[in-house]
């Protein structure tokens, strides 16, 4: 394992890094971030030698390069340590034309600088002790986030909340661990039982707070990933009315005929918080034409991958032996029942939610069966902060030599023994926040950013 706990003073030497912070395209301003020892003395000549402002002080300058001029732009410097990066930094806020923003950063390359690597701006941060590891993967989670509740569950890692409760974590076992070797130090002197047992319950204290992060790693995939919710039916069901009155827009196209859909329609909306990935298919039944065929295939395909299924049956039609076919092909844990068009005169007794897709009847309660099928109630307060798939591995890590440690300290297991558990449930924990953490990690974690940030 590497540390990557790097003084700032070794990353001078760094190369300078550019890059857009705004997405390609044309807009009213991009910004263009330069991070690194070259930054000021770059941007100084950029703007024809005049003087950069204040840290932090945004000025307008006109740059030029080689005697041609670039842009009018709003140029801010920052300084180290006192930056994003921790280094040498500038900002540019010119205009949104994707020319104006290549042709300033042509200048800045020709006068020393290169272009940066996905996340590494981010990665500067980390590696400079801005951030830890937790708050820098917070980065992505607040670009990527979805609905509001992500959104704040994103802000709150960002804060490094998680970051101080593996921290604690961290302290109260090296606490520990010095107790234990103390004694090991001194072998002539047991651990008195009241020492062992105040020992131990600091450890089941612990293993607590672990099992309390780790139940939050559902609810901090369904953030981040969302709910891929499969919307199924025959044809003629409803399926693209309802998405369309769950998106509250109209997303599909809809007709009186069966067999609209031909290919899958996917939308992403937020239920009390959740982001579902909703998908309308296709209408399932026996058909001729090579584009309703496929377009049947795809719809069993993205259902064997559904997490969540929206089983749509119209109320105003009688059964028929299609829709008890789909009836069998959707399980039932994953299953919700709709039945749509209830605002027609009913040709069965309905046995699940009844909504109609045309005047909106039912679609709130049918998005509360959503959110309790999906997650009693949305996280809060402490609980807001989840954990991400990383965190889980390395809690799991920790919690299996922490319970070990603990559970020998309360059967005569020798010191030496529990001294080892704790030292791997240390470097479980250690990883999350990144004090030590092998560099193919860190570059799989921020070649997944987007270059700028």
């Amino acid at each position: 394992m590497q540390s990557f706990s790097i003084p700032l003073a070794t990353l001078q030497d760094a190369d300078t890094i550019a890059a857009p912070a705004t997405p390609p395209g044309a807009s009213a301003i991009a910004l263009i971030r330069i991070s690194g020892p070259k930054s000021h003395s770059i941007i100084t000549a950029l703007s024809g030698g005049r003087p950069l402002p204040g840290p932090r002080v945004a000025a307008v300058r006109r740059l030029s390069h080689g005697g041609q001029a670039l842009d009018e732009a709003l140029v801010t410097p920052f300084c180290a340590p006192h930056s994003y990066t921790g280094e040498e930094m500038v900002e540019i806020g010119c205009h949104g034309n994707p020319l104006i923003v290549r042709r300033v950063l042509d200048a800045v390359f020709d006068l020393g600088g290169r272009l940066a690597h996905p996340g590494e701006f981010t990665q500067r941060a980390f590696l400079n002790g801005r951030m830890d590891l937790t708050q820098a993967e917070a980065v992505m989670d607040l670009i990527a986030a979805r609905t509001d509740l992500a959104l704040r569950s994103a802000h709150a890692a960002r804060e490094g909340r998680l970051g101080r409760a593996i921290s604690a974590l961290r302290d109260t076992l090296v606490d520990v661990l010095a107790h234990v070797e103390a004694h090991i130090d001194f072998p002539d002197e047991d651990i008195e039982p009241a020492t062992a047992r105040s020992l131990k319950d600091r450890l089941a204290a612990q293993g607590a707070e672990i099992d309390r992060l780790l139940a939050t790693a559902e609810a901090g995939r369904i953030l981040r990933e969302g709910i891929r919710t499969v919307i199924t039916g025959a044809p003629n069901a409803g399926k693209s009315s309802l998405l369309n009155a769950l998106i509250g827009s109209d997303r599909a196209i809809v007709t009186p005929l069966p067999g609209t859909t031909r290919d899958t329609v996917e939308e992403w909306i937020s239920v009390e918080g959740i982001p579902l990935h909703l998908i309308d298919t296709a209408g399932i039944r026996h058909a001729t034409e090579p584009a309703e065929i496929e377009g049947i295939r795809r719809s069993r395909i993205a259902l064997e991958s559904a997490e969540l299924i929206l089983r749509v049956i119209d109320a105003a039609a009688k059964p028929d032996p299609i829709e008890e076919a789909i009836g069998r092909d959707c399980d039932p844990a994953r299953t919700i029942v709709v039945f749509n068009k209830c605002d027609l005169p009913p040709a069965r007794e309905p046995s699940g939610l009844r909504v109609s897709a045309v005047t909106g009847e039912g679609i709130g309660a049918l998005r509360r069966a959503i959110t309790e099928r999906v997650w009693a109630g949305p996280p809060a307060g402490e609980s807001l902060v989840t954990v991400n798939a990383r965190h889980r591995d390395c809690l799991r890590r920790a919690a299996a030599p922490l319970r070990r440690a603990s559970d020998g300290l309360g059967h005569g297991m020798p010191l030496e023994c529990v001294a080892i558990e704790l030292r791997e449930a240390l470097g479980a924990l250690t990883d999350i926040i990144g004090i030590t953490t092998a560099e193919d990690i860190l570059d799989r974690l921020f070649g997944s950013f987007c270059i700028g940030k």
